[in-house]
């Protein structure tokens, strides 16, 4: 008689098999120090094999969840890692991959997890449990208890995958993990995207304010890796560092190696086009809130506060639309009184409500909404404020999302980008100087100004005088590279490049030359005829001014190096104002420490050479 194999009893051979000492095997993966470049850790990766099948770990994974035997599964991964490292003799920390609902899984003891990692002569202490979590975490305060045990035998721990997946800052913040790993998906194009780079940088100041130390995972582009260095990541992880192996890698690989030490300094990405390129609306400040009718009782509203416990107002209403807010906090002071929910709680909602709040369209910018602001009547911080559309009710918004939204689009605007050319303004550029200065590279300062301006924009106005703007702005990022070359526009008509590359200098002379050419066309054509226009002077006297060129000043910064940037760009401003009286628009200093005060500029002889 044949005996029939059921699916069940296939998955639990299966999942027996793999359990097996010789059906699991390990490879690892070197975690660097990038400043040091030395690998100071190893990721133990699980790898299946069993005769006879292509499942993948991921594959067993899911059949151990699927029946009910995740904790044992991991938990005898977790002892072929350990055992198999050991084994090598590498020194340095080994990173364990756990899921948190293995941990918190029926029947599973912080001991039986101890117990998994103990290898005769291995040190606990050594272990850094990574937390891998693809379901969501009920309770995290629960996790951090069982953490505890684990941590009093020496063991660290790790939040994985953070920006991706379920893990989350309410993890981060109940179990204080000593490393959190950003997940690759953040990393990868972090030197190329300006959002990924906000968020990255974000997660360092939390990473500061609560103590772990972040590790980079995922690098594969060189780029991304002097990101990593320039926002003082200290620890990476990757193929360009080296790839898992069933003997650990003691070394950072050769192309990592050439990567952080031979490279320019990597420019930040910056947000393409205008800070309003997505302009935020009263709707995107919307809570969703139910709303009371005039003849409704103060009962009914006392009902909803209960039910929406973070409700700060209702909005009161006649026919849809908005005409009175009643404060969460005036209310309930109000009825908390002697006797008032005996005389109030039948009465019409009015009564305590406030008729004269603050209405705004669902499609108001909240640029506009900024006048709120500034208006004598400051109840819109306790009551905020209710959205409409159309005039009907909408929903309500918070005097403190208002306040936090408005000043957050302000200082994005006044400090960090042009309004006309969108370009990084002051604070920017002066940041980019301060990290060249710090990585003590050699790079070059390029103060670009437009001569005779301010009669041509007098002349022809300030809408032809923009253009004139836009197009030095187009010309000097057309030639841009994208790696090492920073452009910013400091006010004005006064521009800042800032090179890294050797051939600096003949890219500077064709952008020059190249928006000489193209400036002439904004010009009428019998002003271009006779080479320029007749316009009033500084003092009002009427005089001949030439076509509307640029003139470039430049600062190489190439064996000596200032404290500060400042000093930087008070020699700029002096070599472009040198320039403006050189035939060829054109002038180069080199930086000398003796020349910070400002005595003197002097032109260097030959070429400069800041590729050394």
């Amino acid at each position: 008689m044949i005996k029939v194999t059921s699916d069940a009893e296939r998955e639990r051979s299966l999942l027996d098999q793999a359990l097996a000492t010789e059906a699991l095997t390990a490879h690892f993966q070197p975690v660097v120090h990038i400043e040091t470049h030395a690998v100071v850790a190893h990721e133990g990766l699980i790898r299946s094999a069993l005769a006879g099948t292509a499942l993948t770990p991921i594959d067993l994974l899911d059949l151990a969840r699927a029946r009910g035997r995740l904790a044992d599964f991991e938990l005898g991964a977790a002892r072929c890692i350990v055992s198999q490292f050991a084994r090598t003799g590498v020194d340095g920390r080994l990173l364990i991959n756990l899921s948190a609902h293995a941990i918190l899984q029926a029947g599973v003891r912080p001991e039986d997890v101890i117990e998994a990692l103990s290898v005769p002569g291995f040190d606990l202490g050594r272990v850094t449990i990574e937390l891998t979590e693809r379901d969501i975490v009920e309770d995290a305060a629960k996790l951090a208890h069982s953490l505890g045990y684990l941590r009093a035998s020496g063991i660290r721990i790790a939040l994985d995958d953070f920006g991706n997946g379920h893990s989350n800052f309410e993890m981060w913040n109940e179990i204080h993990p000593e490393v959190v790993k950003i997940d690759r998906y953040l990393v990868n194009g972090l030197s190329r995207s300006a959002e990924k780079l906000a968020i990255v940088r974000a997660l360092c100041m939390v990473a500061e304010t609560l103590g772990a130390d972040l590790v980079g995972e995922g690098i594969e582009d060189p780029d991304d890796l002097r990101m990593l260095r320039e926002l003082r990541i200290p620890y990476a992880q990757g193929f360009l560092i080296a790839r898992p192996s069933p003997i650990p890698a003691i070394q950072a690989s050769r192309q990592y190696i050439d990567a952080i030490t031979g490279q320019d300094v990597v420019v930040p990405p910056r947000v393409r086009g205008p800070v309003t390129a997505r302009p935020l609306k009263a709707e995107h400040l919307l809570i969703e809130a139910p709303a009371v009718s005039l003849a409704q009782t103060n009962d009914h509203v006392a009902a909803i506060f209960s039910l929406h416990d973070r409700l700060h107002a209702i909005a009161v209403v006649d026919q849809g639309r908005p005409v009175g807010i009643i404060n969460r906090r005036h209310f309930t002071e109000r009825m908390a009184q002697p006797f008032a929910r005996e005389l109030f709680a039948r009465k019409a909602c009015s009564a305590f409500m406030y008729d004269a709040p603050l209405l705004c369209d669902s499609e108001q910018s909240l640029q506009s909404m900024a006048d709120i602001l500034r208006g004598e009547d400051q109840r819109y911080l306790s009551d905020g404020f209710i959205i409409t559309r159309g005039g009907m009710y909408l929903g309500l918004g918070t005097g403190e999302s208002l306040v936090r939204r408005v000043t957050e689009i302000r200082v994005e605007a006044a400090r960090y980008a042009n309004p006309l050319t969108f370009l990084p303004g002051n604070i920017p550029v002066t940041e980019h100087v301060a990290r060249l200065l710090q990585a003590r590279r050699p790079f070059v300062t390029t103060y670009f100004d437009l001569d005779f301006f301010k009669p041509f924009n007098d002349h022809y106005g300030y809408f032809r005088g923009d253009e004139m703007i836009r197009l030095l702005a187009s010309t000097l990022t057309g030639d841009l590279r994208q790696d090492s070359d920073f452009v910013g526009h400091i006010g004005g008509d006064d521009f800042i490049v800032l090179f890294q590359s050797n051939d600096w200098e003949e890219r500077c002379r064709q952008m020059r030359e190249r928006f000489n050419a193209l400036a002439a066309a904004l010009f009428d054509d019998n002003d271009r005829l006779h080479g320029g226009i007749e316009a009033e002077d500084r003092h009002g006297n009427q005089r001949f001014f030439p076509l509307t060129t640029v003139s470039v000043g430049a600062v190489a910064i190439v064996d000596e190096f200032p404290n500060d940037a400042e000093s930087i760009a008070s020699l700029a401003a002096q070599a472009k104002r040198t320039a403006k009286r050189e035939p060829d628009g054109f002038h180069i200093v080199r930086y000398r420490a003796d020349l910070h005060t400002l005595t003197a500029v002097e032109a260097p002889a030959g070429p400069i050479d800041i590729e050394r």
